[in-house]
């Protein structure tokens, strides 16, 4: 057996020569030499079966992913937000943490009414006394009522409990917000991986199409090697694409559940329902910013934190004057003869019932840095969270006009893709009418359909990126409360 030598770019092929025999070796020496080149492991073919030996458990992985993860009736972005407001647990946390601030209030507004205290001593009484028998059972009521007259610190304390209410308030708002937006992206990226899936597996198969051209091109010598390369290159990197536009979509299938409050392993997973549109939007970014001033619930949490720090820098000042309460001790005794706790003559015990009025303060003359440190602590809270408050107010201006320059960028860009992506659907339309009359090749189709199809996927990328910055604008101006999911709102 005679030994055969491909080089590195070689064709498999011998110069013209005269002569049948000297032919027919030539088809038999490139034959062998193309099934070597299929053995190497730098071969497209070999590539080619690489790559189905690594796509194989991917594939496998994904079918293994879809049956385990449970598929549901199609949900709504309406029904979306209307559960998570219902059951998310972030949001029920936050309505418990208002009647917390409900029963701290109570606390704080007890010190401005009385105390009142009963007891009721009894027991037996002994002992040698003139005029006395040596034994006898006793009992008698005891009652305390005690009353703040004047105390600095019960204004402030009045008001820190309300303003304790309105901030669980607002935290309930601001959690609201949060979790719907939270909500409302996962719903808008569910949509944009779906159908960014449903784009790469169209142009797959449009590359391996591609492919089968350019190998049976390659094998009838038509076309080299790097031609055939490319198109297996195409082809292996549209599989990770797709798996992770496949990722992505599981990803926010689970938290649009966790914000709906559903258990992945005891319900469904929600799909969503519809696709990605643009709605003409009118932007105003003065009207918007005043009135965001006014309704963004964490602008109100950040103003109602100034007022609980001056409140608490208040509260602890009182303690520079004095504090003045009055106490009324009264007695009720059936009997008489019953002795004191520590008296020694019959003069000190019981005679009847009896009423006993006083009043007293308590003053602290001199400080020792307790009050001070503690006001000049509570003053560095009220002025840090001034200027945090100062700052959010500042920002609502430049944050709305950021998202309007975004999204007029971006409305730009669509109108250019969406152009562009008509004019490749009519050039696709056009080469395969060349196709079906003999005019044009399948490679030529399979390129332009290719082209149609990244042009498409761009266009959904700023869809779904122009649908992300209205998300904002809603948050940022405050108009989660009043959502609405008419196309035609005016903003």
């Amino acid at each position: 057996m005679k030994q055969r030598i491909l080089f590195l770019g070689s064709t498999g092929r011998w110069p013209n020569a005269p002569g049948g025999k000297l032919a027919k070796w030539r088809k038999l020496f490139a034959a062998s030499c193309r099934e070597q080149q299929a053995g190497s492991l730098c071969s497209p073919e070999h590539c080619v079966r690489r790559l189905g030996r690594l796509a194989a458990p991917k594939l496998l992985i994904t079918i293994l992913m879809a049956c385990l993860a449970h598929t549901t009736g199609a949900v709504t972005l309406e029904t979306v937000l209307q559960t998570t407001l219902e059951k998310n647990p972030t949001i029920q946390a936050a309505k418990s943490g208002v009647e917390q601030a409900a029963g701290q209030r109570l606390v704080l507004r007890s010190m401005i009414w009385p105390e009142v205290k009963m007891a009721v001593p009894a027991g037996v009484q002994g002992g040698h006394r003139a005029g006395e028998d040596d034994t006898k059972v006793f009992a008698f009521a005891r009652g305390f009522f005690t009353q703040t007259l004047f105390n600095a610190a019960v204004p402030p304390s009045l008001r820190r409990g309300d303003v304790d209410v309105l901030i669980a308030q607002q935290q309930l708002n601001v959690a609201v917000v949060d979790q719907l937006h939270r909500a409302r992206l996962a719903f808008y990226t569910a949509l944009y991986n779906r159908s960014l899936q449903s784009i790469r597996e169209e142009q797959r198969r449009t590359l391996e199409e591609n492919f089968a051209t350019q190998k049976n091109r390659y094998e009838a010598g038509l076309t080299d090697r790097t031609a055939l390369t490319s198109a297996t290159v195409q082809t292996r990197e549209l599989v990770s694409e797709i798996e992770s536009a496949h990722r992505a979509y599981l990803e926010a299938q689970l938290i649009l559940a966790d914000a709906m409050a559903n258990d992945p392993e005891k319900t469904a997973l929600p799909e969503p329902e519809g696709d990605l549109k643009i709605a003409p939007v009118f932007l105003n970014v003065d009207s918007e910013a005043a009135v965001a001033l006014e309704r963004r619930a964490d602008l109100k949490l950040a103003r109602l934190l100034v007022r609980a720090a001056n409140e608490d820098q208040r509260i602890i000042e009182a303690g520079y004057y004095p504090a003045v309460t009055g106490e009324i001790t009264g007695d009720y005794i059936p009997i008489t003869g019953i002795h004191r706790e520590g008296s020694t003559s019959r003069t000190q015990d019981f005679i009847s019932s009896e009423i006993r009025e006083k009043a007293g303060y308590t003053w602290r003359v001199v400080d020792n840095g307790k009050v001070r440190g503690a006001a000049l602590r509570a003053r560095a809270t009220r002025e840090i969270n001034e200027l945090t408050c100062r700052k959010l107010e500042t920002d609502v201006r430049r944050e709305l006009a950021h998202i309007a320059n975004s999204l007029k960028g971006i409305e730009s860009r669509e109108r250019s893709l969406a152009t562009a992506s008509a004019a490749a659907q009519e050039s696709a339309t056009a080469v395969q009418k060349n196709l079906a009359s003999g005019l044009g090749s399948p490679l030529e189709y399979r390129v332009t359909q290719n082209a149609f199809l990244e042009t498409k996927s761009g266009l959904l990328n700023a869809v779904y990126q122009y649908n992300l910055a209205v998300a904002e604008w809603d948050r940022a101006t405050g108009r989660y409360f009043q959502f609405s999911d008419d196309p035609a709102r005016s903003r």
